[in-house]
């Protein structure tokens, strides 16, 4: 687990071209918005002649449980350790609550907690020593509250019962709650996760995921990278998703479903009528194979279809207008499979 601590920014090395390729990519800064937790513009990474991310604008509003998604090597730990102060970035800008980094990172830090790239603790220290270590090095935190609030966060990620155990006797999923319960030792207006739920069992991913939700429920914002497309349906109410370090779709769940065309089916045992008629209405890319015929009716009203077939005296044994399942939408838009499996 990195853990986050305030710092000021380093200059990028290079010159000649590598300062040329920079300008190129450089943004000015704007305003930050007010109702947004978590903001880049332009924000980019070079390594060598390679651009890990490219001009990445990400928009988080607050309150949100925002699902960052991609395949392996797409960028998005990049941009999550650019984004918390971790990794200087070649150009562009980036606030978190509004607050510029890393100009404003002594002010904001402390009211964002992180879990990035699995967690690392003492091996021979139990998981409540280690969380204390930790709670310790805060140098906001109340020394005289430390076991109390130890021990919540232990119980919030279900962990309790196993505080005295030493580290190294957790199994992976264990020492994946822990590393939540560290980003939970002080109270959060955004908590940043990097694949939460890694090694987790079923049980565990579903406690991950209630967590999420009661975060969220608390008012904080909740930026989860992840590839597991059936955790992002269930918890994500916004989502973002990378594809060789470029951002080709954002928005809330409902409007990112919506770049996906709609597939228009029919049953039918008059094929070829039928494909006459839908080509006439407008519908785009009609096929007929036996008693079935597929469509795009782009924003075609269903009800308007069907009573246009009905009055041409076209039988209407089944009819649907589908839209593409998430899975559908990440291959198309990313050219790459996502895990499913959990």
């Amino acid at each position: 687990m990195t853990q986050v601590a305030a710092r000021g920014a380093r200059t990028p090395d290079g010159a000649g071209a590598a300062q040329a390729a920079d300008a190129a990519h450089a943004v000015p800064d704007r305003q930050a918005h007010p109702a947004l937790a978590l903001q880049t513009q332009g924000l980019s990474k070079r390594f060598g002649d390679q651009f890990a991310v490219d001009s990445l604008d990400l928009a988080v509003p607050r309150g949100a449980v925002y699902g960052f998604l991609g395949p392996n090597g797409s960028g998005k730990t990049t941009t999550i350790r650019m984004v918390l102060g971790l990794v200087t970035p070649t150009s562009g800008s980036r606030t978190l609550l509004g607050l510029p980094m890393p100009d404003r990172a002594t002010e904001v830090l402390h009211r964002v907690g992180a879990l990035v790239e699995g967690p690392a603790f003492h091996p021979y220290l139990s998981g409540r020593a280690n969380l204390r270590r930790l709670d310790a090095a805060d140098l906001l935190s109340d020394a005289r509250s430390a076991p109390s609030r130890v021990d919540a966060a232990l119980d919030r990620v279900g962990l309790l019962a196993a505080a005295g155990k030493k580290y190294r006797a957790y199994s992976l999923g264990m020492r994946q709650r822990l590393a939540i319960a560290a980003s939970l030792l002080a109270p959060r207006d955004l908590l940043v996760l990097d694949e939460p739920t890694n090694g987790l069992d079923p049980q565990g991913t579903r406690e991950v995921r209630s967590l999420i939700g009661s975060l969220a429920s608390d008012g904080t914002t909740v930026f989860v990278s992840s590839h597991l497309l059936t955790e992002v349906e269930q918890i994500c109410s916004h989502l973002g998703v990378m594809r060789e370090g470029r951002l080709v779709a954002q928005g809330s769940v409902k409007e990112v479903r919506g770049t996906g065309a709609a597939t228009l089916t029919l049953r039918t045992a008059q094929p070829q009528e039928a494909v006459r008629v839908l080509e006439g209405l407008g519908v785009s890319e009609v096929t007929a194979h036996g008693d079935l015929v597929r469509g795009l009716p782009g924003s075609l009203e269903a009800e308007r279809i069907v009573a246009t077939l009905v009055r041409a005296e076209v039988g209407v044994k089944g009819f649907s207008v589908d839209s593409p399942s998430l899975e559908d939408l990440f291959v198309s838009l990313t050219g790459e499979g996502f895990d499913v499996s959990r």
